[in-house]
Formats: structure tokens, sequence, C-alpha cells
């Protein structure tokens, strides 16, 4: 037996699972690892379930068995800004300072099933205030794609200029199409209704939100 073998084997006797069920893990038949293990077939984990199992197990995918000559592909990250501006979830914040203090990576596909927008219309600002819980917090980031604002004005959470300040709200529609609430999801502040759309100031509309636990 190799050394990724006898790896594998010390990790599932550590873990308290079984062959089966660690085979089941990566989708295959319930034999797939006691033969990998056992009969040495396949002579190599393939890269999608060498992965997955060093993830689950907690080690470098080394240990596992990486061939010699593998490279792995290193996942380019799309870095989305984070603009140094709050949008105020309670009485308003002056948008001034727009500029980037930092910037995340996100997997480009798990934007992709987020927005169809480019990520240079993505930007990332703080939340002030409690005018929004218990959805938003004060102090959570909100992920805003510019550009999907008033040409597309449909039920959701929005970034607007309000009287020259950023407010996070949510938008719902009034059912004849022409005109939008403007709410608070917080009762003890108020909400706006029957605005036309076309005087809605629309920065962009929140995609997402991050949170410190």
């Amino acid at each position: 037996m190799d050394d990724a073998r006898r790896t594998l084997d010390e990790l599932i006797q550590k873990r308290g699972v079984n062959y089966s069920s660690v085979s089941r893990l990566l989708g295959r038949n319930a034999a797939y690892i006691q033969q990998y293990i056992r009969r040495g077939s396949p002579k190599q984990l393939d890269d999608q379930d060498r992965s997955v199992l060093a993830r689950f197990f907690g080690v470098d995918e080394r240990v596992l068995g990486v061939p010699a000559n593998y490279s792995s592909a290193v996942a380019e990250l799309v870095q989305v800004p984070v603009l140094n501006v709050e949008a105020s979830a309670g009485y308003g914040a002056l948008p001034g300072m727009e500029t980037k203090s930092a910037q995340f990576g996100f997997d480009e596909k798990w934007l992709r099933r987020l927005t169809a927008s480019n990520a240079s219309n993505l930007s990332i600002i703080a939340v002030h205030g409690d005018s929004m819980e218990p959805t938003l917090h004060d102090g959570d980031e909100v992920m805003i794609d510019l550009g999907d604002g008033q040409s597309r004005l449909r039920d959701g959470i929005y970034v607007l200029r309000m009287d020259e300040m950023l407010s996070v709200k949510r938008i719902a529609l009034e059912p004849q199409g022409k005109r939008a609430s403007v709410l608070s999801d917080n009762p003890a502040y108020p909400s706006w209704r029957g605005i036309e759309k076309r005087m809605l100031n629309i920065v962009g509309r929140v995609l997402w939100f991050g949170r410190a636990v």
C-alpha cells in the first residue's frame, strides 16, 4: 500500500466513517474507496475526488497523492471594490468619500449566479443604522449592482439617493406599475407610498450582504 492510500485509510479510521460512506460522499459506488485502498484500482484518485476528500478530512491535497507533474489551476477571483461610503438604514448618510478602501475577491461563476452585469458595475458599501432590521443590520456590507437600476426597477432592496444622501430601502411596485413604495423593514421608521417611479433616484440593486459573526 502506497503512502497516499495508507494516509486515506488512516483518515477514514480516525474520522470514524467507513469506505462506503466516503464513496457515497464522492458520488461513487459503495465499493469505490475500498477498491482504491485495498486493490489499487484506480491507480490514482481523479482531481475532483482528491479535492473533495482533502476538504472533508481537512488535509493538504498533496498527502492524498497529487501526481508529481500535477499543477492545480488557481481560480481567478473577480475583485469587487469596497467603497468608503455608508448607505443609511436610519437617518441618512452623505455619499462623500466614494473611494476604494479595499477589495473582496469572488468566484466568477458564483457572481454569475447573482447577476449578468460586468464586475465593473459592482461595489460593496456598509449599511449604517437599523431601519432595515431584521433584514439588514447596522454594519452589514452589501454588494450593489450599479448597472441594475431605474430601467429594470422591480421589487427588491435598493440603494437610493434621498435628499442628497444614500439610503438602503425596500422597493415594492404598486399594482398599476407606474408607482412604487419605498419601505423600511423596521416598522419604527417611515415608509413612502405612491411615488412615481421616475422620481426615484436609484443607485443600484442590492444583490448580497455580508455580516460579521
